[in-house]
C-alpha cells in the first residue's frame, strides 16, 4: 500500500472532507494510475483512502475518509446502492435522470445517466478506469438493465492520461432514445449528443419555462443555444406563440425539429436557426426586433477558475444583447454552467451587463441544476450550474 504525505498545512481540505489532493500539497509519495493509496498528513495522521492519478492536477481522488474502509467490490456495490437509493427521495417526473453524480455521490469521476432502458456511463478519472468492470456489473444488478452506453470521451480524460473510449459495454442496438419529461417527449442520441447525450440538469428550468409562458402568455420566445430544443418545446407547451431557436449545430437543429414534431406541434410556430447566437443577437438589435421571452443557456465558457475572466466577458456581452433586445417587461432565463463562474460572479456579470446596456431588471428566482444532480456542503464545485430568472423593468 502506497503512503501519499502531504506538505505541512495542506490536510485541512481533507479534514473538511473535500475530496481533491491537489498535486503541490504533496511531499512525498507516489502510485501506479487508478491505485488506492492512503493519504496522510505531514505528521503522519490518516486522512483518507484515495485513487491515485499519475498525470492530473487533481492527484488523488477521495473514496472514503474511514479508515477502516476496504476499498473493494462491496465498495463500489455499496456506494451505488446508495447513490440509486437517494434518488428517491425526487419527485422526478421523467424516466430520463441522473444516477450517480461524481463526488457528490461519493464517487469522484463517475457519472451515469439513465434514459429509459438504457444507461450511459462516463469514467473520468483513473479510479474510476481501474474499477470499470466491478462498476458496470453493480449497475446493471442494481437496476435491472441491460444496455449500458460508455461515453467516456470527455476533455478530462486526456487530463488523467486516459484515452477517450466510446461504445456499448452490455448490449446492442439503436443509439437514439426517446425519454418523457413531464407531459413531453423528447428524443436524443446516446452515442452522438453532448455529455451523455442531454441536459438532464435542466429539466426544472424548462418546467419552470413553460410555468411562465403559461402565466404570462409569451407571443414571441428566442431560445438561444437552443441544442435539440429542450425549452423550445416547454415554452411551446406553455402556449407560446412562436419560438426562434438558435444553435450552430446542423445536427442539434434537425433533432430541435424533430422534437417539435415528436410533440405534436405545427412547425409554423417555430423558427430553427444553424447560426452563431452572437451574431444573431447583434443582428436583431440592429434590426430593432425584440421578443418578449428569452432564453441563453450557453456552453461552457470557463471549465476551471483560470478561464473565468475570459468567459466573464463572454457571459456579459451575451448577456447585454439579450437584455438590449428584451421587449419592457420581458423575462429572461440565463445560465451559466461553468465551474469556474462563481453564483456570486454570474449576478454581477449579469448586472454589468444591465448597466451596458442601460437596463433595469428585477430577479425573480435563481436556478440550479435538478435534485438528480445534487452538491454537498463539503464540494461546492457541484454547483456548476447557475441561473437567473430576470424580469426587465420598463424605461422611467
Amino acid at each position: 500500500m502506497n503512503i501519499i504525505r502531504l506538505k505541512d498545512g495542506k490536510e485541512r481540505s481533507l479534514l473538511r472532507r473535500h475530496p481533491w489532493v491537489f498535486s503541490g500539497a504533496i511531499a512525498s509519495g507516489d502510485g501506479d494510475s487508478g491505485e488506492t493509496v492512503r493519504i496522510e498528513s505531514h505528521a503522519g495522521q490518516f486522512l483518507g483512502w484515495a485513487a491515485f492519478s499519475p498525470t492530473s492536477k487533481i492527484r488523488a481522488r477521495v473514496w472514503s475518509f474511514n479508515e477502516a474502509q476496504s476499498i473493494d467490490a462491496s465498495f463500489f456495490i455499496a456506494r451505488i446502492a446508495q447513490a440509486i437509493s437517494a434518488r428517491g427521495l425526487f419527485d422526478i417526473k421523467s424516466d430520463g435522470l441522473r444516477l450517480i453524480h461524481g463526488e457528490s455521490d461519493g464517487l469522484p469521476g463517475l457519472v451515469v445517466d439513465r434514459y429509459g432502458d438504457t444507461l450511459v456511463a462516463q469514467f473520468s478519472s483513473c479510479g474510476t478506469e481501474k474499477w470499470k468492470n466491478v462498476i458496470v456489473d453493480a449497475l446493471l444488478a442494481q437496476t435491472g438493465l441491460t444496455r449500458l452506453y460508455e461515453r467516456s470521451d470527455a476533455s478530462v480524460r486526456t487530463l488523467e492520461g486516459l484515452p477517450e473510449a466510446t461504445g456499448w459495454l452490455t448490449g446492442s442496438g439503436d443509439t437514439g432514445i426517446t425519454i418523457t419529461e413531464h407531459d413531453w417527449k423528447l428524443s436524443l442520441d446516446v452515442a452522438e449528443g453532448h455529455k451523455t447525450g442531454f441536459y438532464l440538469d435542466q429539466r426544472d428550468s424548462r418546467q419552470k419555462f413553460a410555468a411562465y409562458a403559461r402565466r404570462l402568455g409569451f407571443k414571441d420566445v428566442l431560445n438561444c443555444y437552443c441544442y435539440t430544443g429542450g425549452f423550445t418545446v416547454a415554452a411551446l407547451a406553455g402556449g407560446a406563440q412562436h419560438v426562434t431557436s438558435i444553435d450552430s449545430s446542423g445536427p442539434a437543429i434537425e433533432r430541435a425539429k424533430a422534437n417539435v414534431a415528436l410533440n405534436g406541434f405545427d412547425d409554423s410556430r417555430t423558427t430553427m436557426l444553424d447560426a452563431d447566437v452572437n451574431a444573431m443577437l447583434r443582428q436583431y438589435l440592429k434590426d430593432g426586433r425584440t421578443f418578449d421571452a428569452i432564453v441563453l443557456d450557453p456552453p461552457k465558457f470557463a471549465p476551471t477558475i483560470t478561464h473565468a475572466e475570459r468567459a466573464a466577458r463572454a457571459y456579459k456581452d451575451i448577456n447585454r444583447l439579450a437584455l438590449s433586445i428584451l421587449a419592457p417587461g420581458g423575462v429572461l432565463f440565463t445560465y451559466s454552467c461553468s465551474g469556474g463562474i462563481s453564483a456570486d460572479l454570474f449576478h454581477k456579470i449579469v448586472a454589468s451587463a444591465g448597466t451596458d446596456a442601460g437596463v433595469d431588471a428585477f430577479i425573480c428566482e435563481r436556478m440550479g441544476g435538478a435534485p438528480d444532480h445534487p452538491m454537498t456542503v463539503a464540494f461546492p464545485e457541484g454547483e456548476y450550474l447557475k441561473g437567473l430568472v430576470l424580469v426587465k423593468r420598463p424605461s422611467n
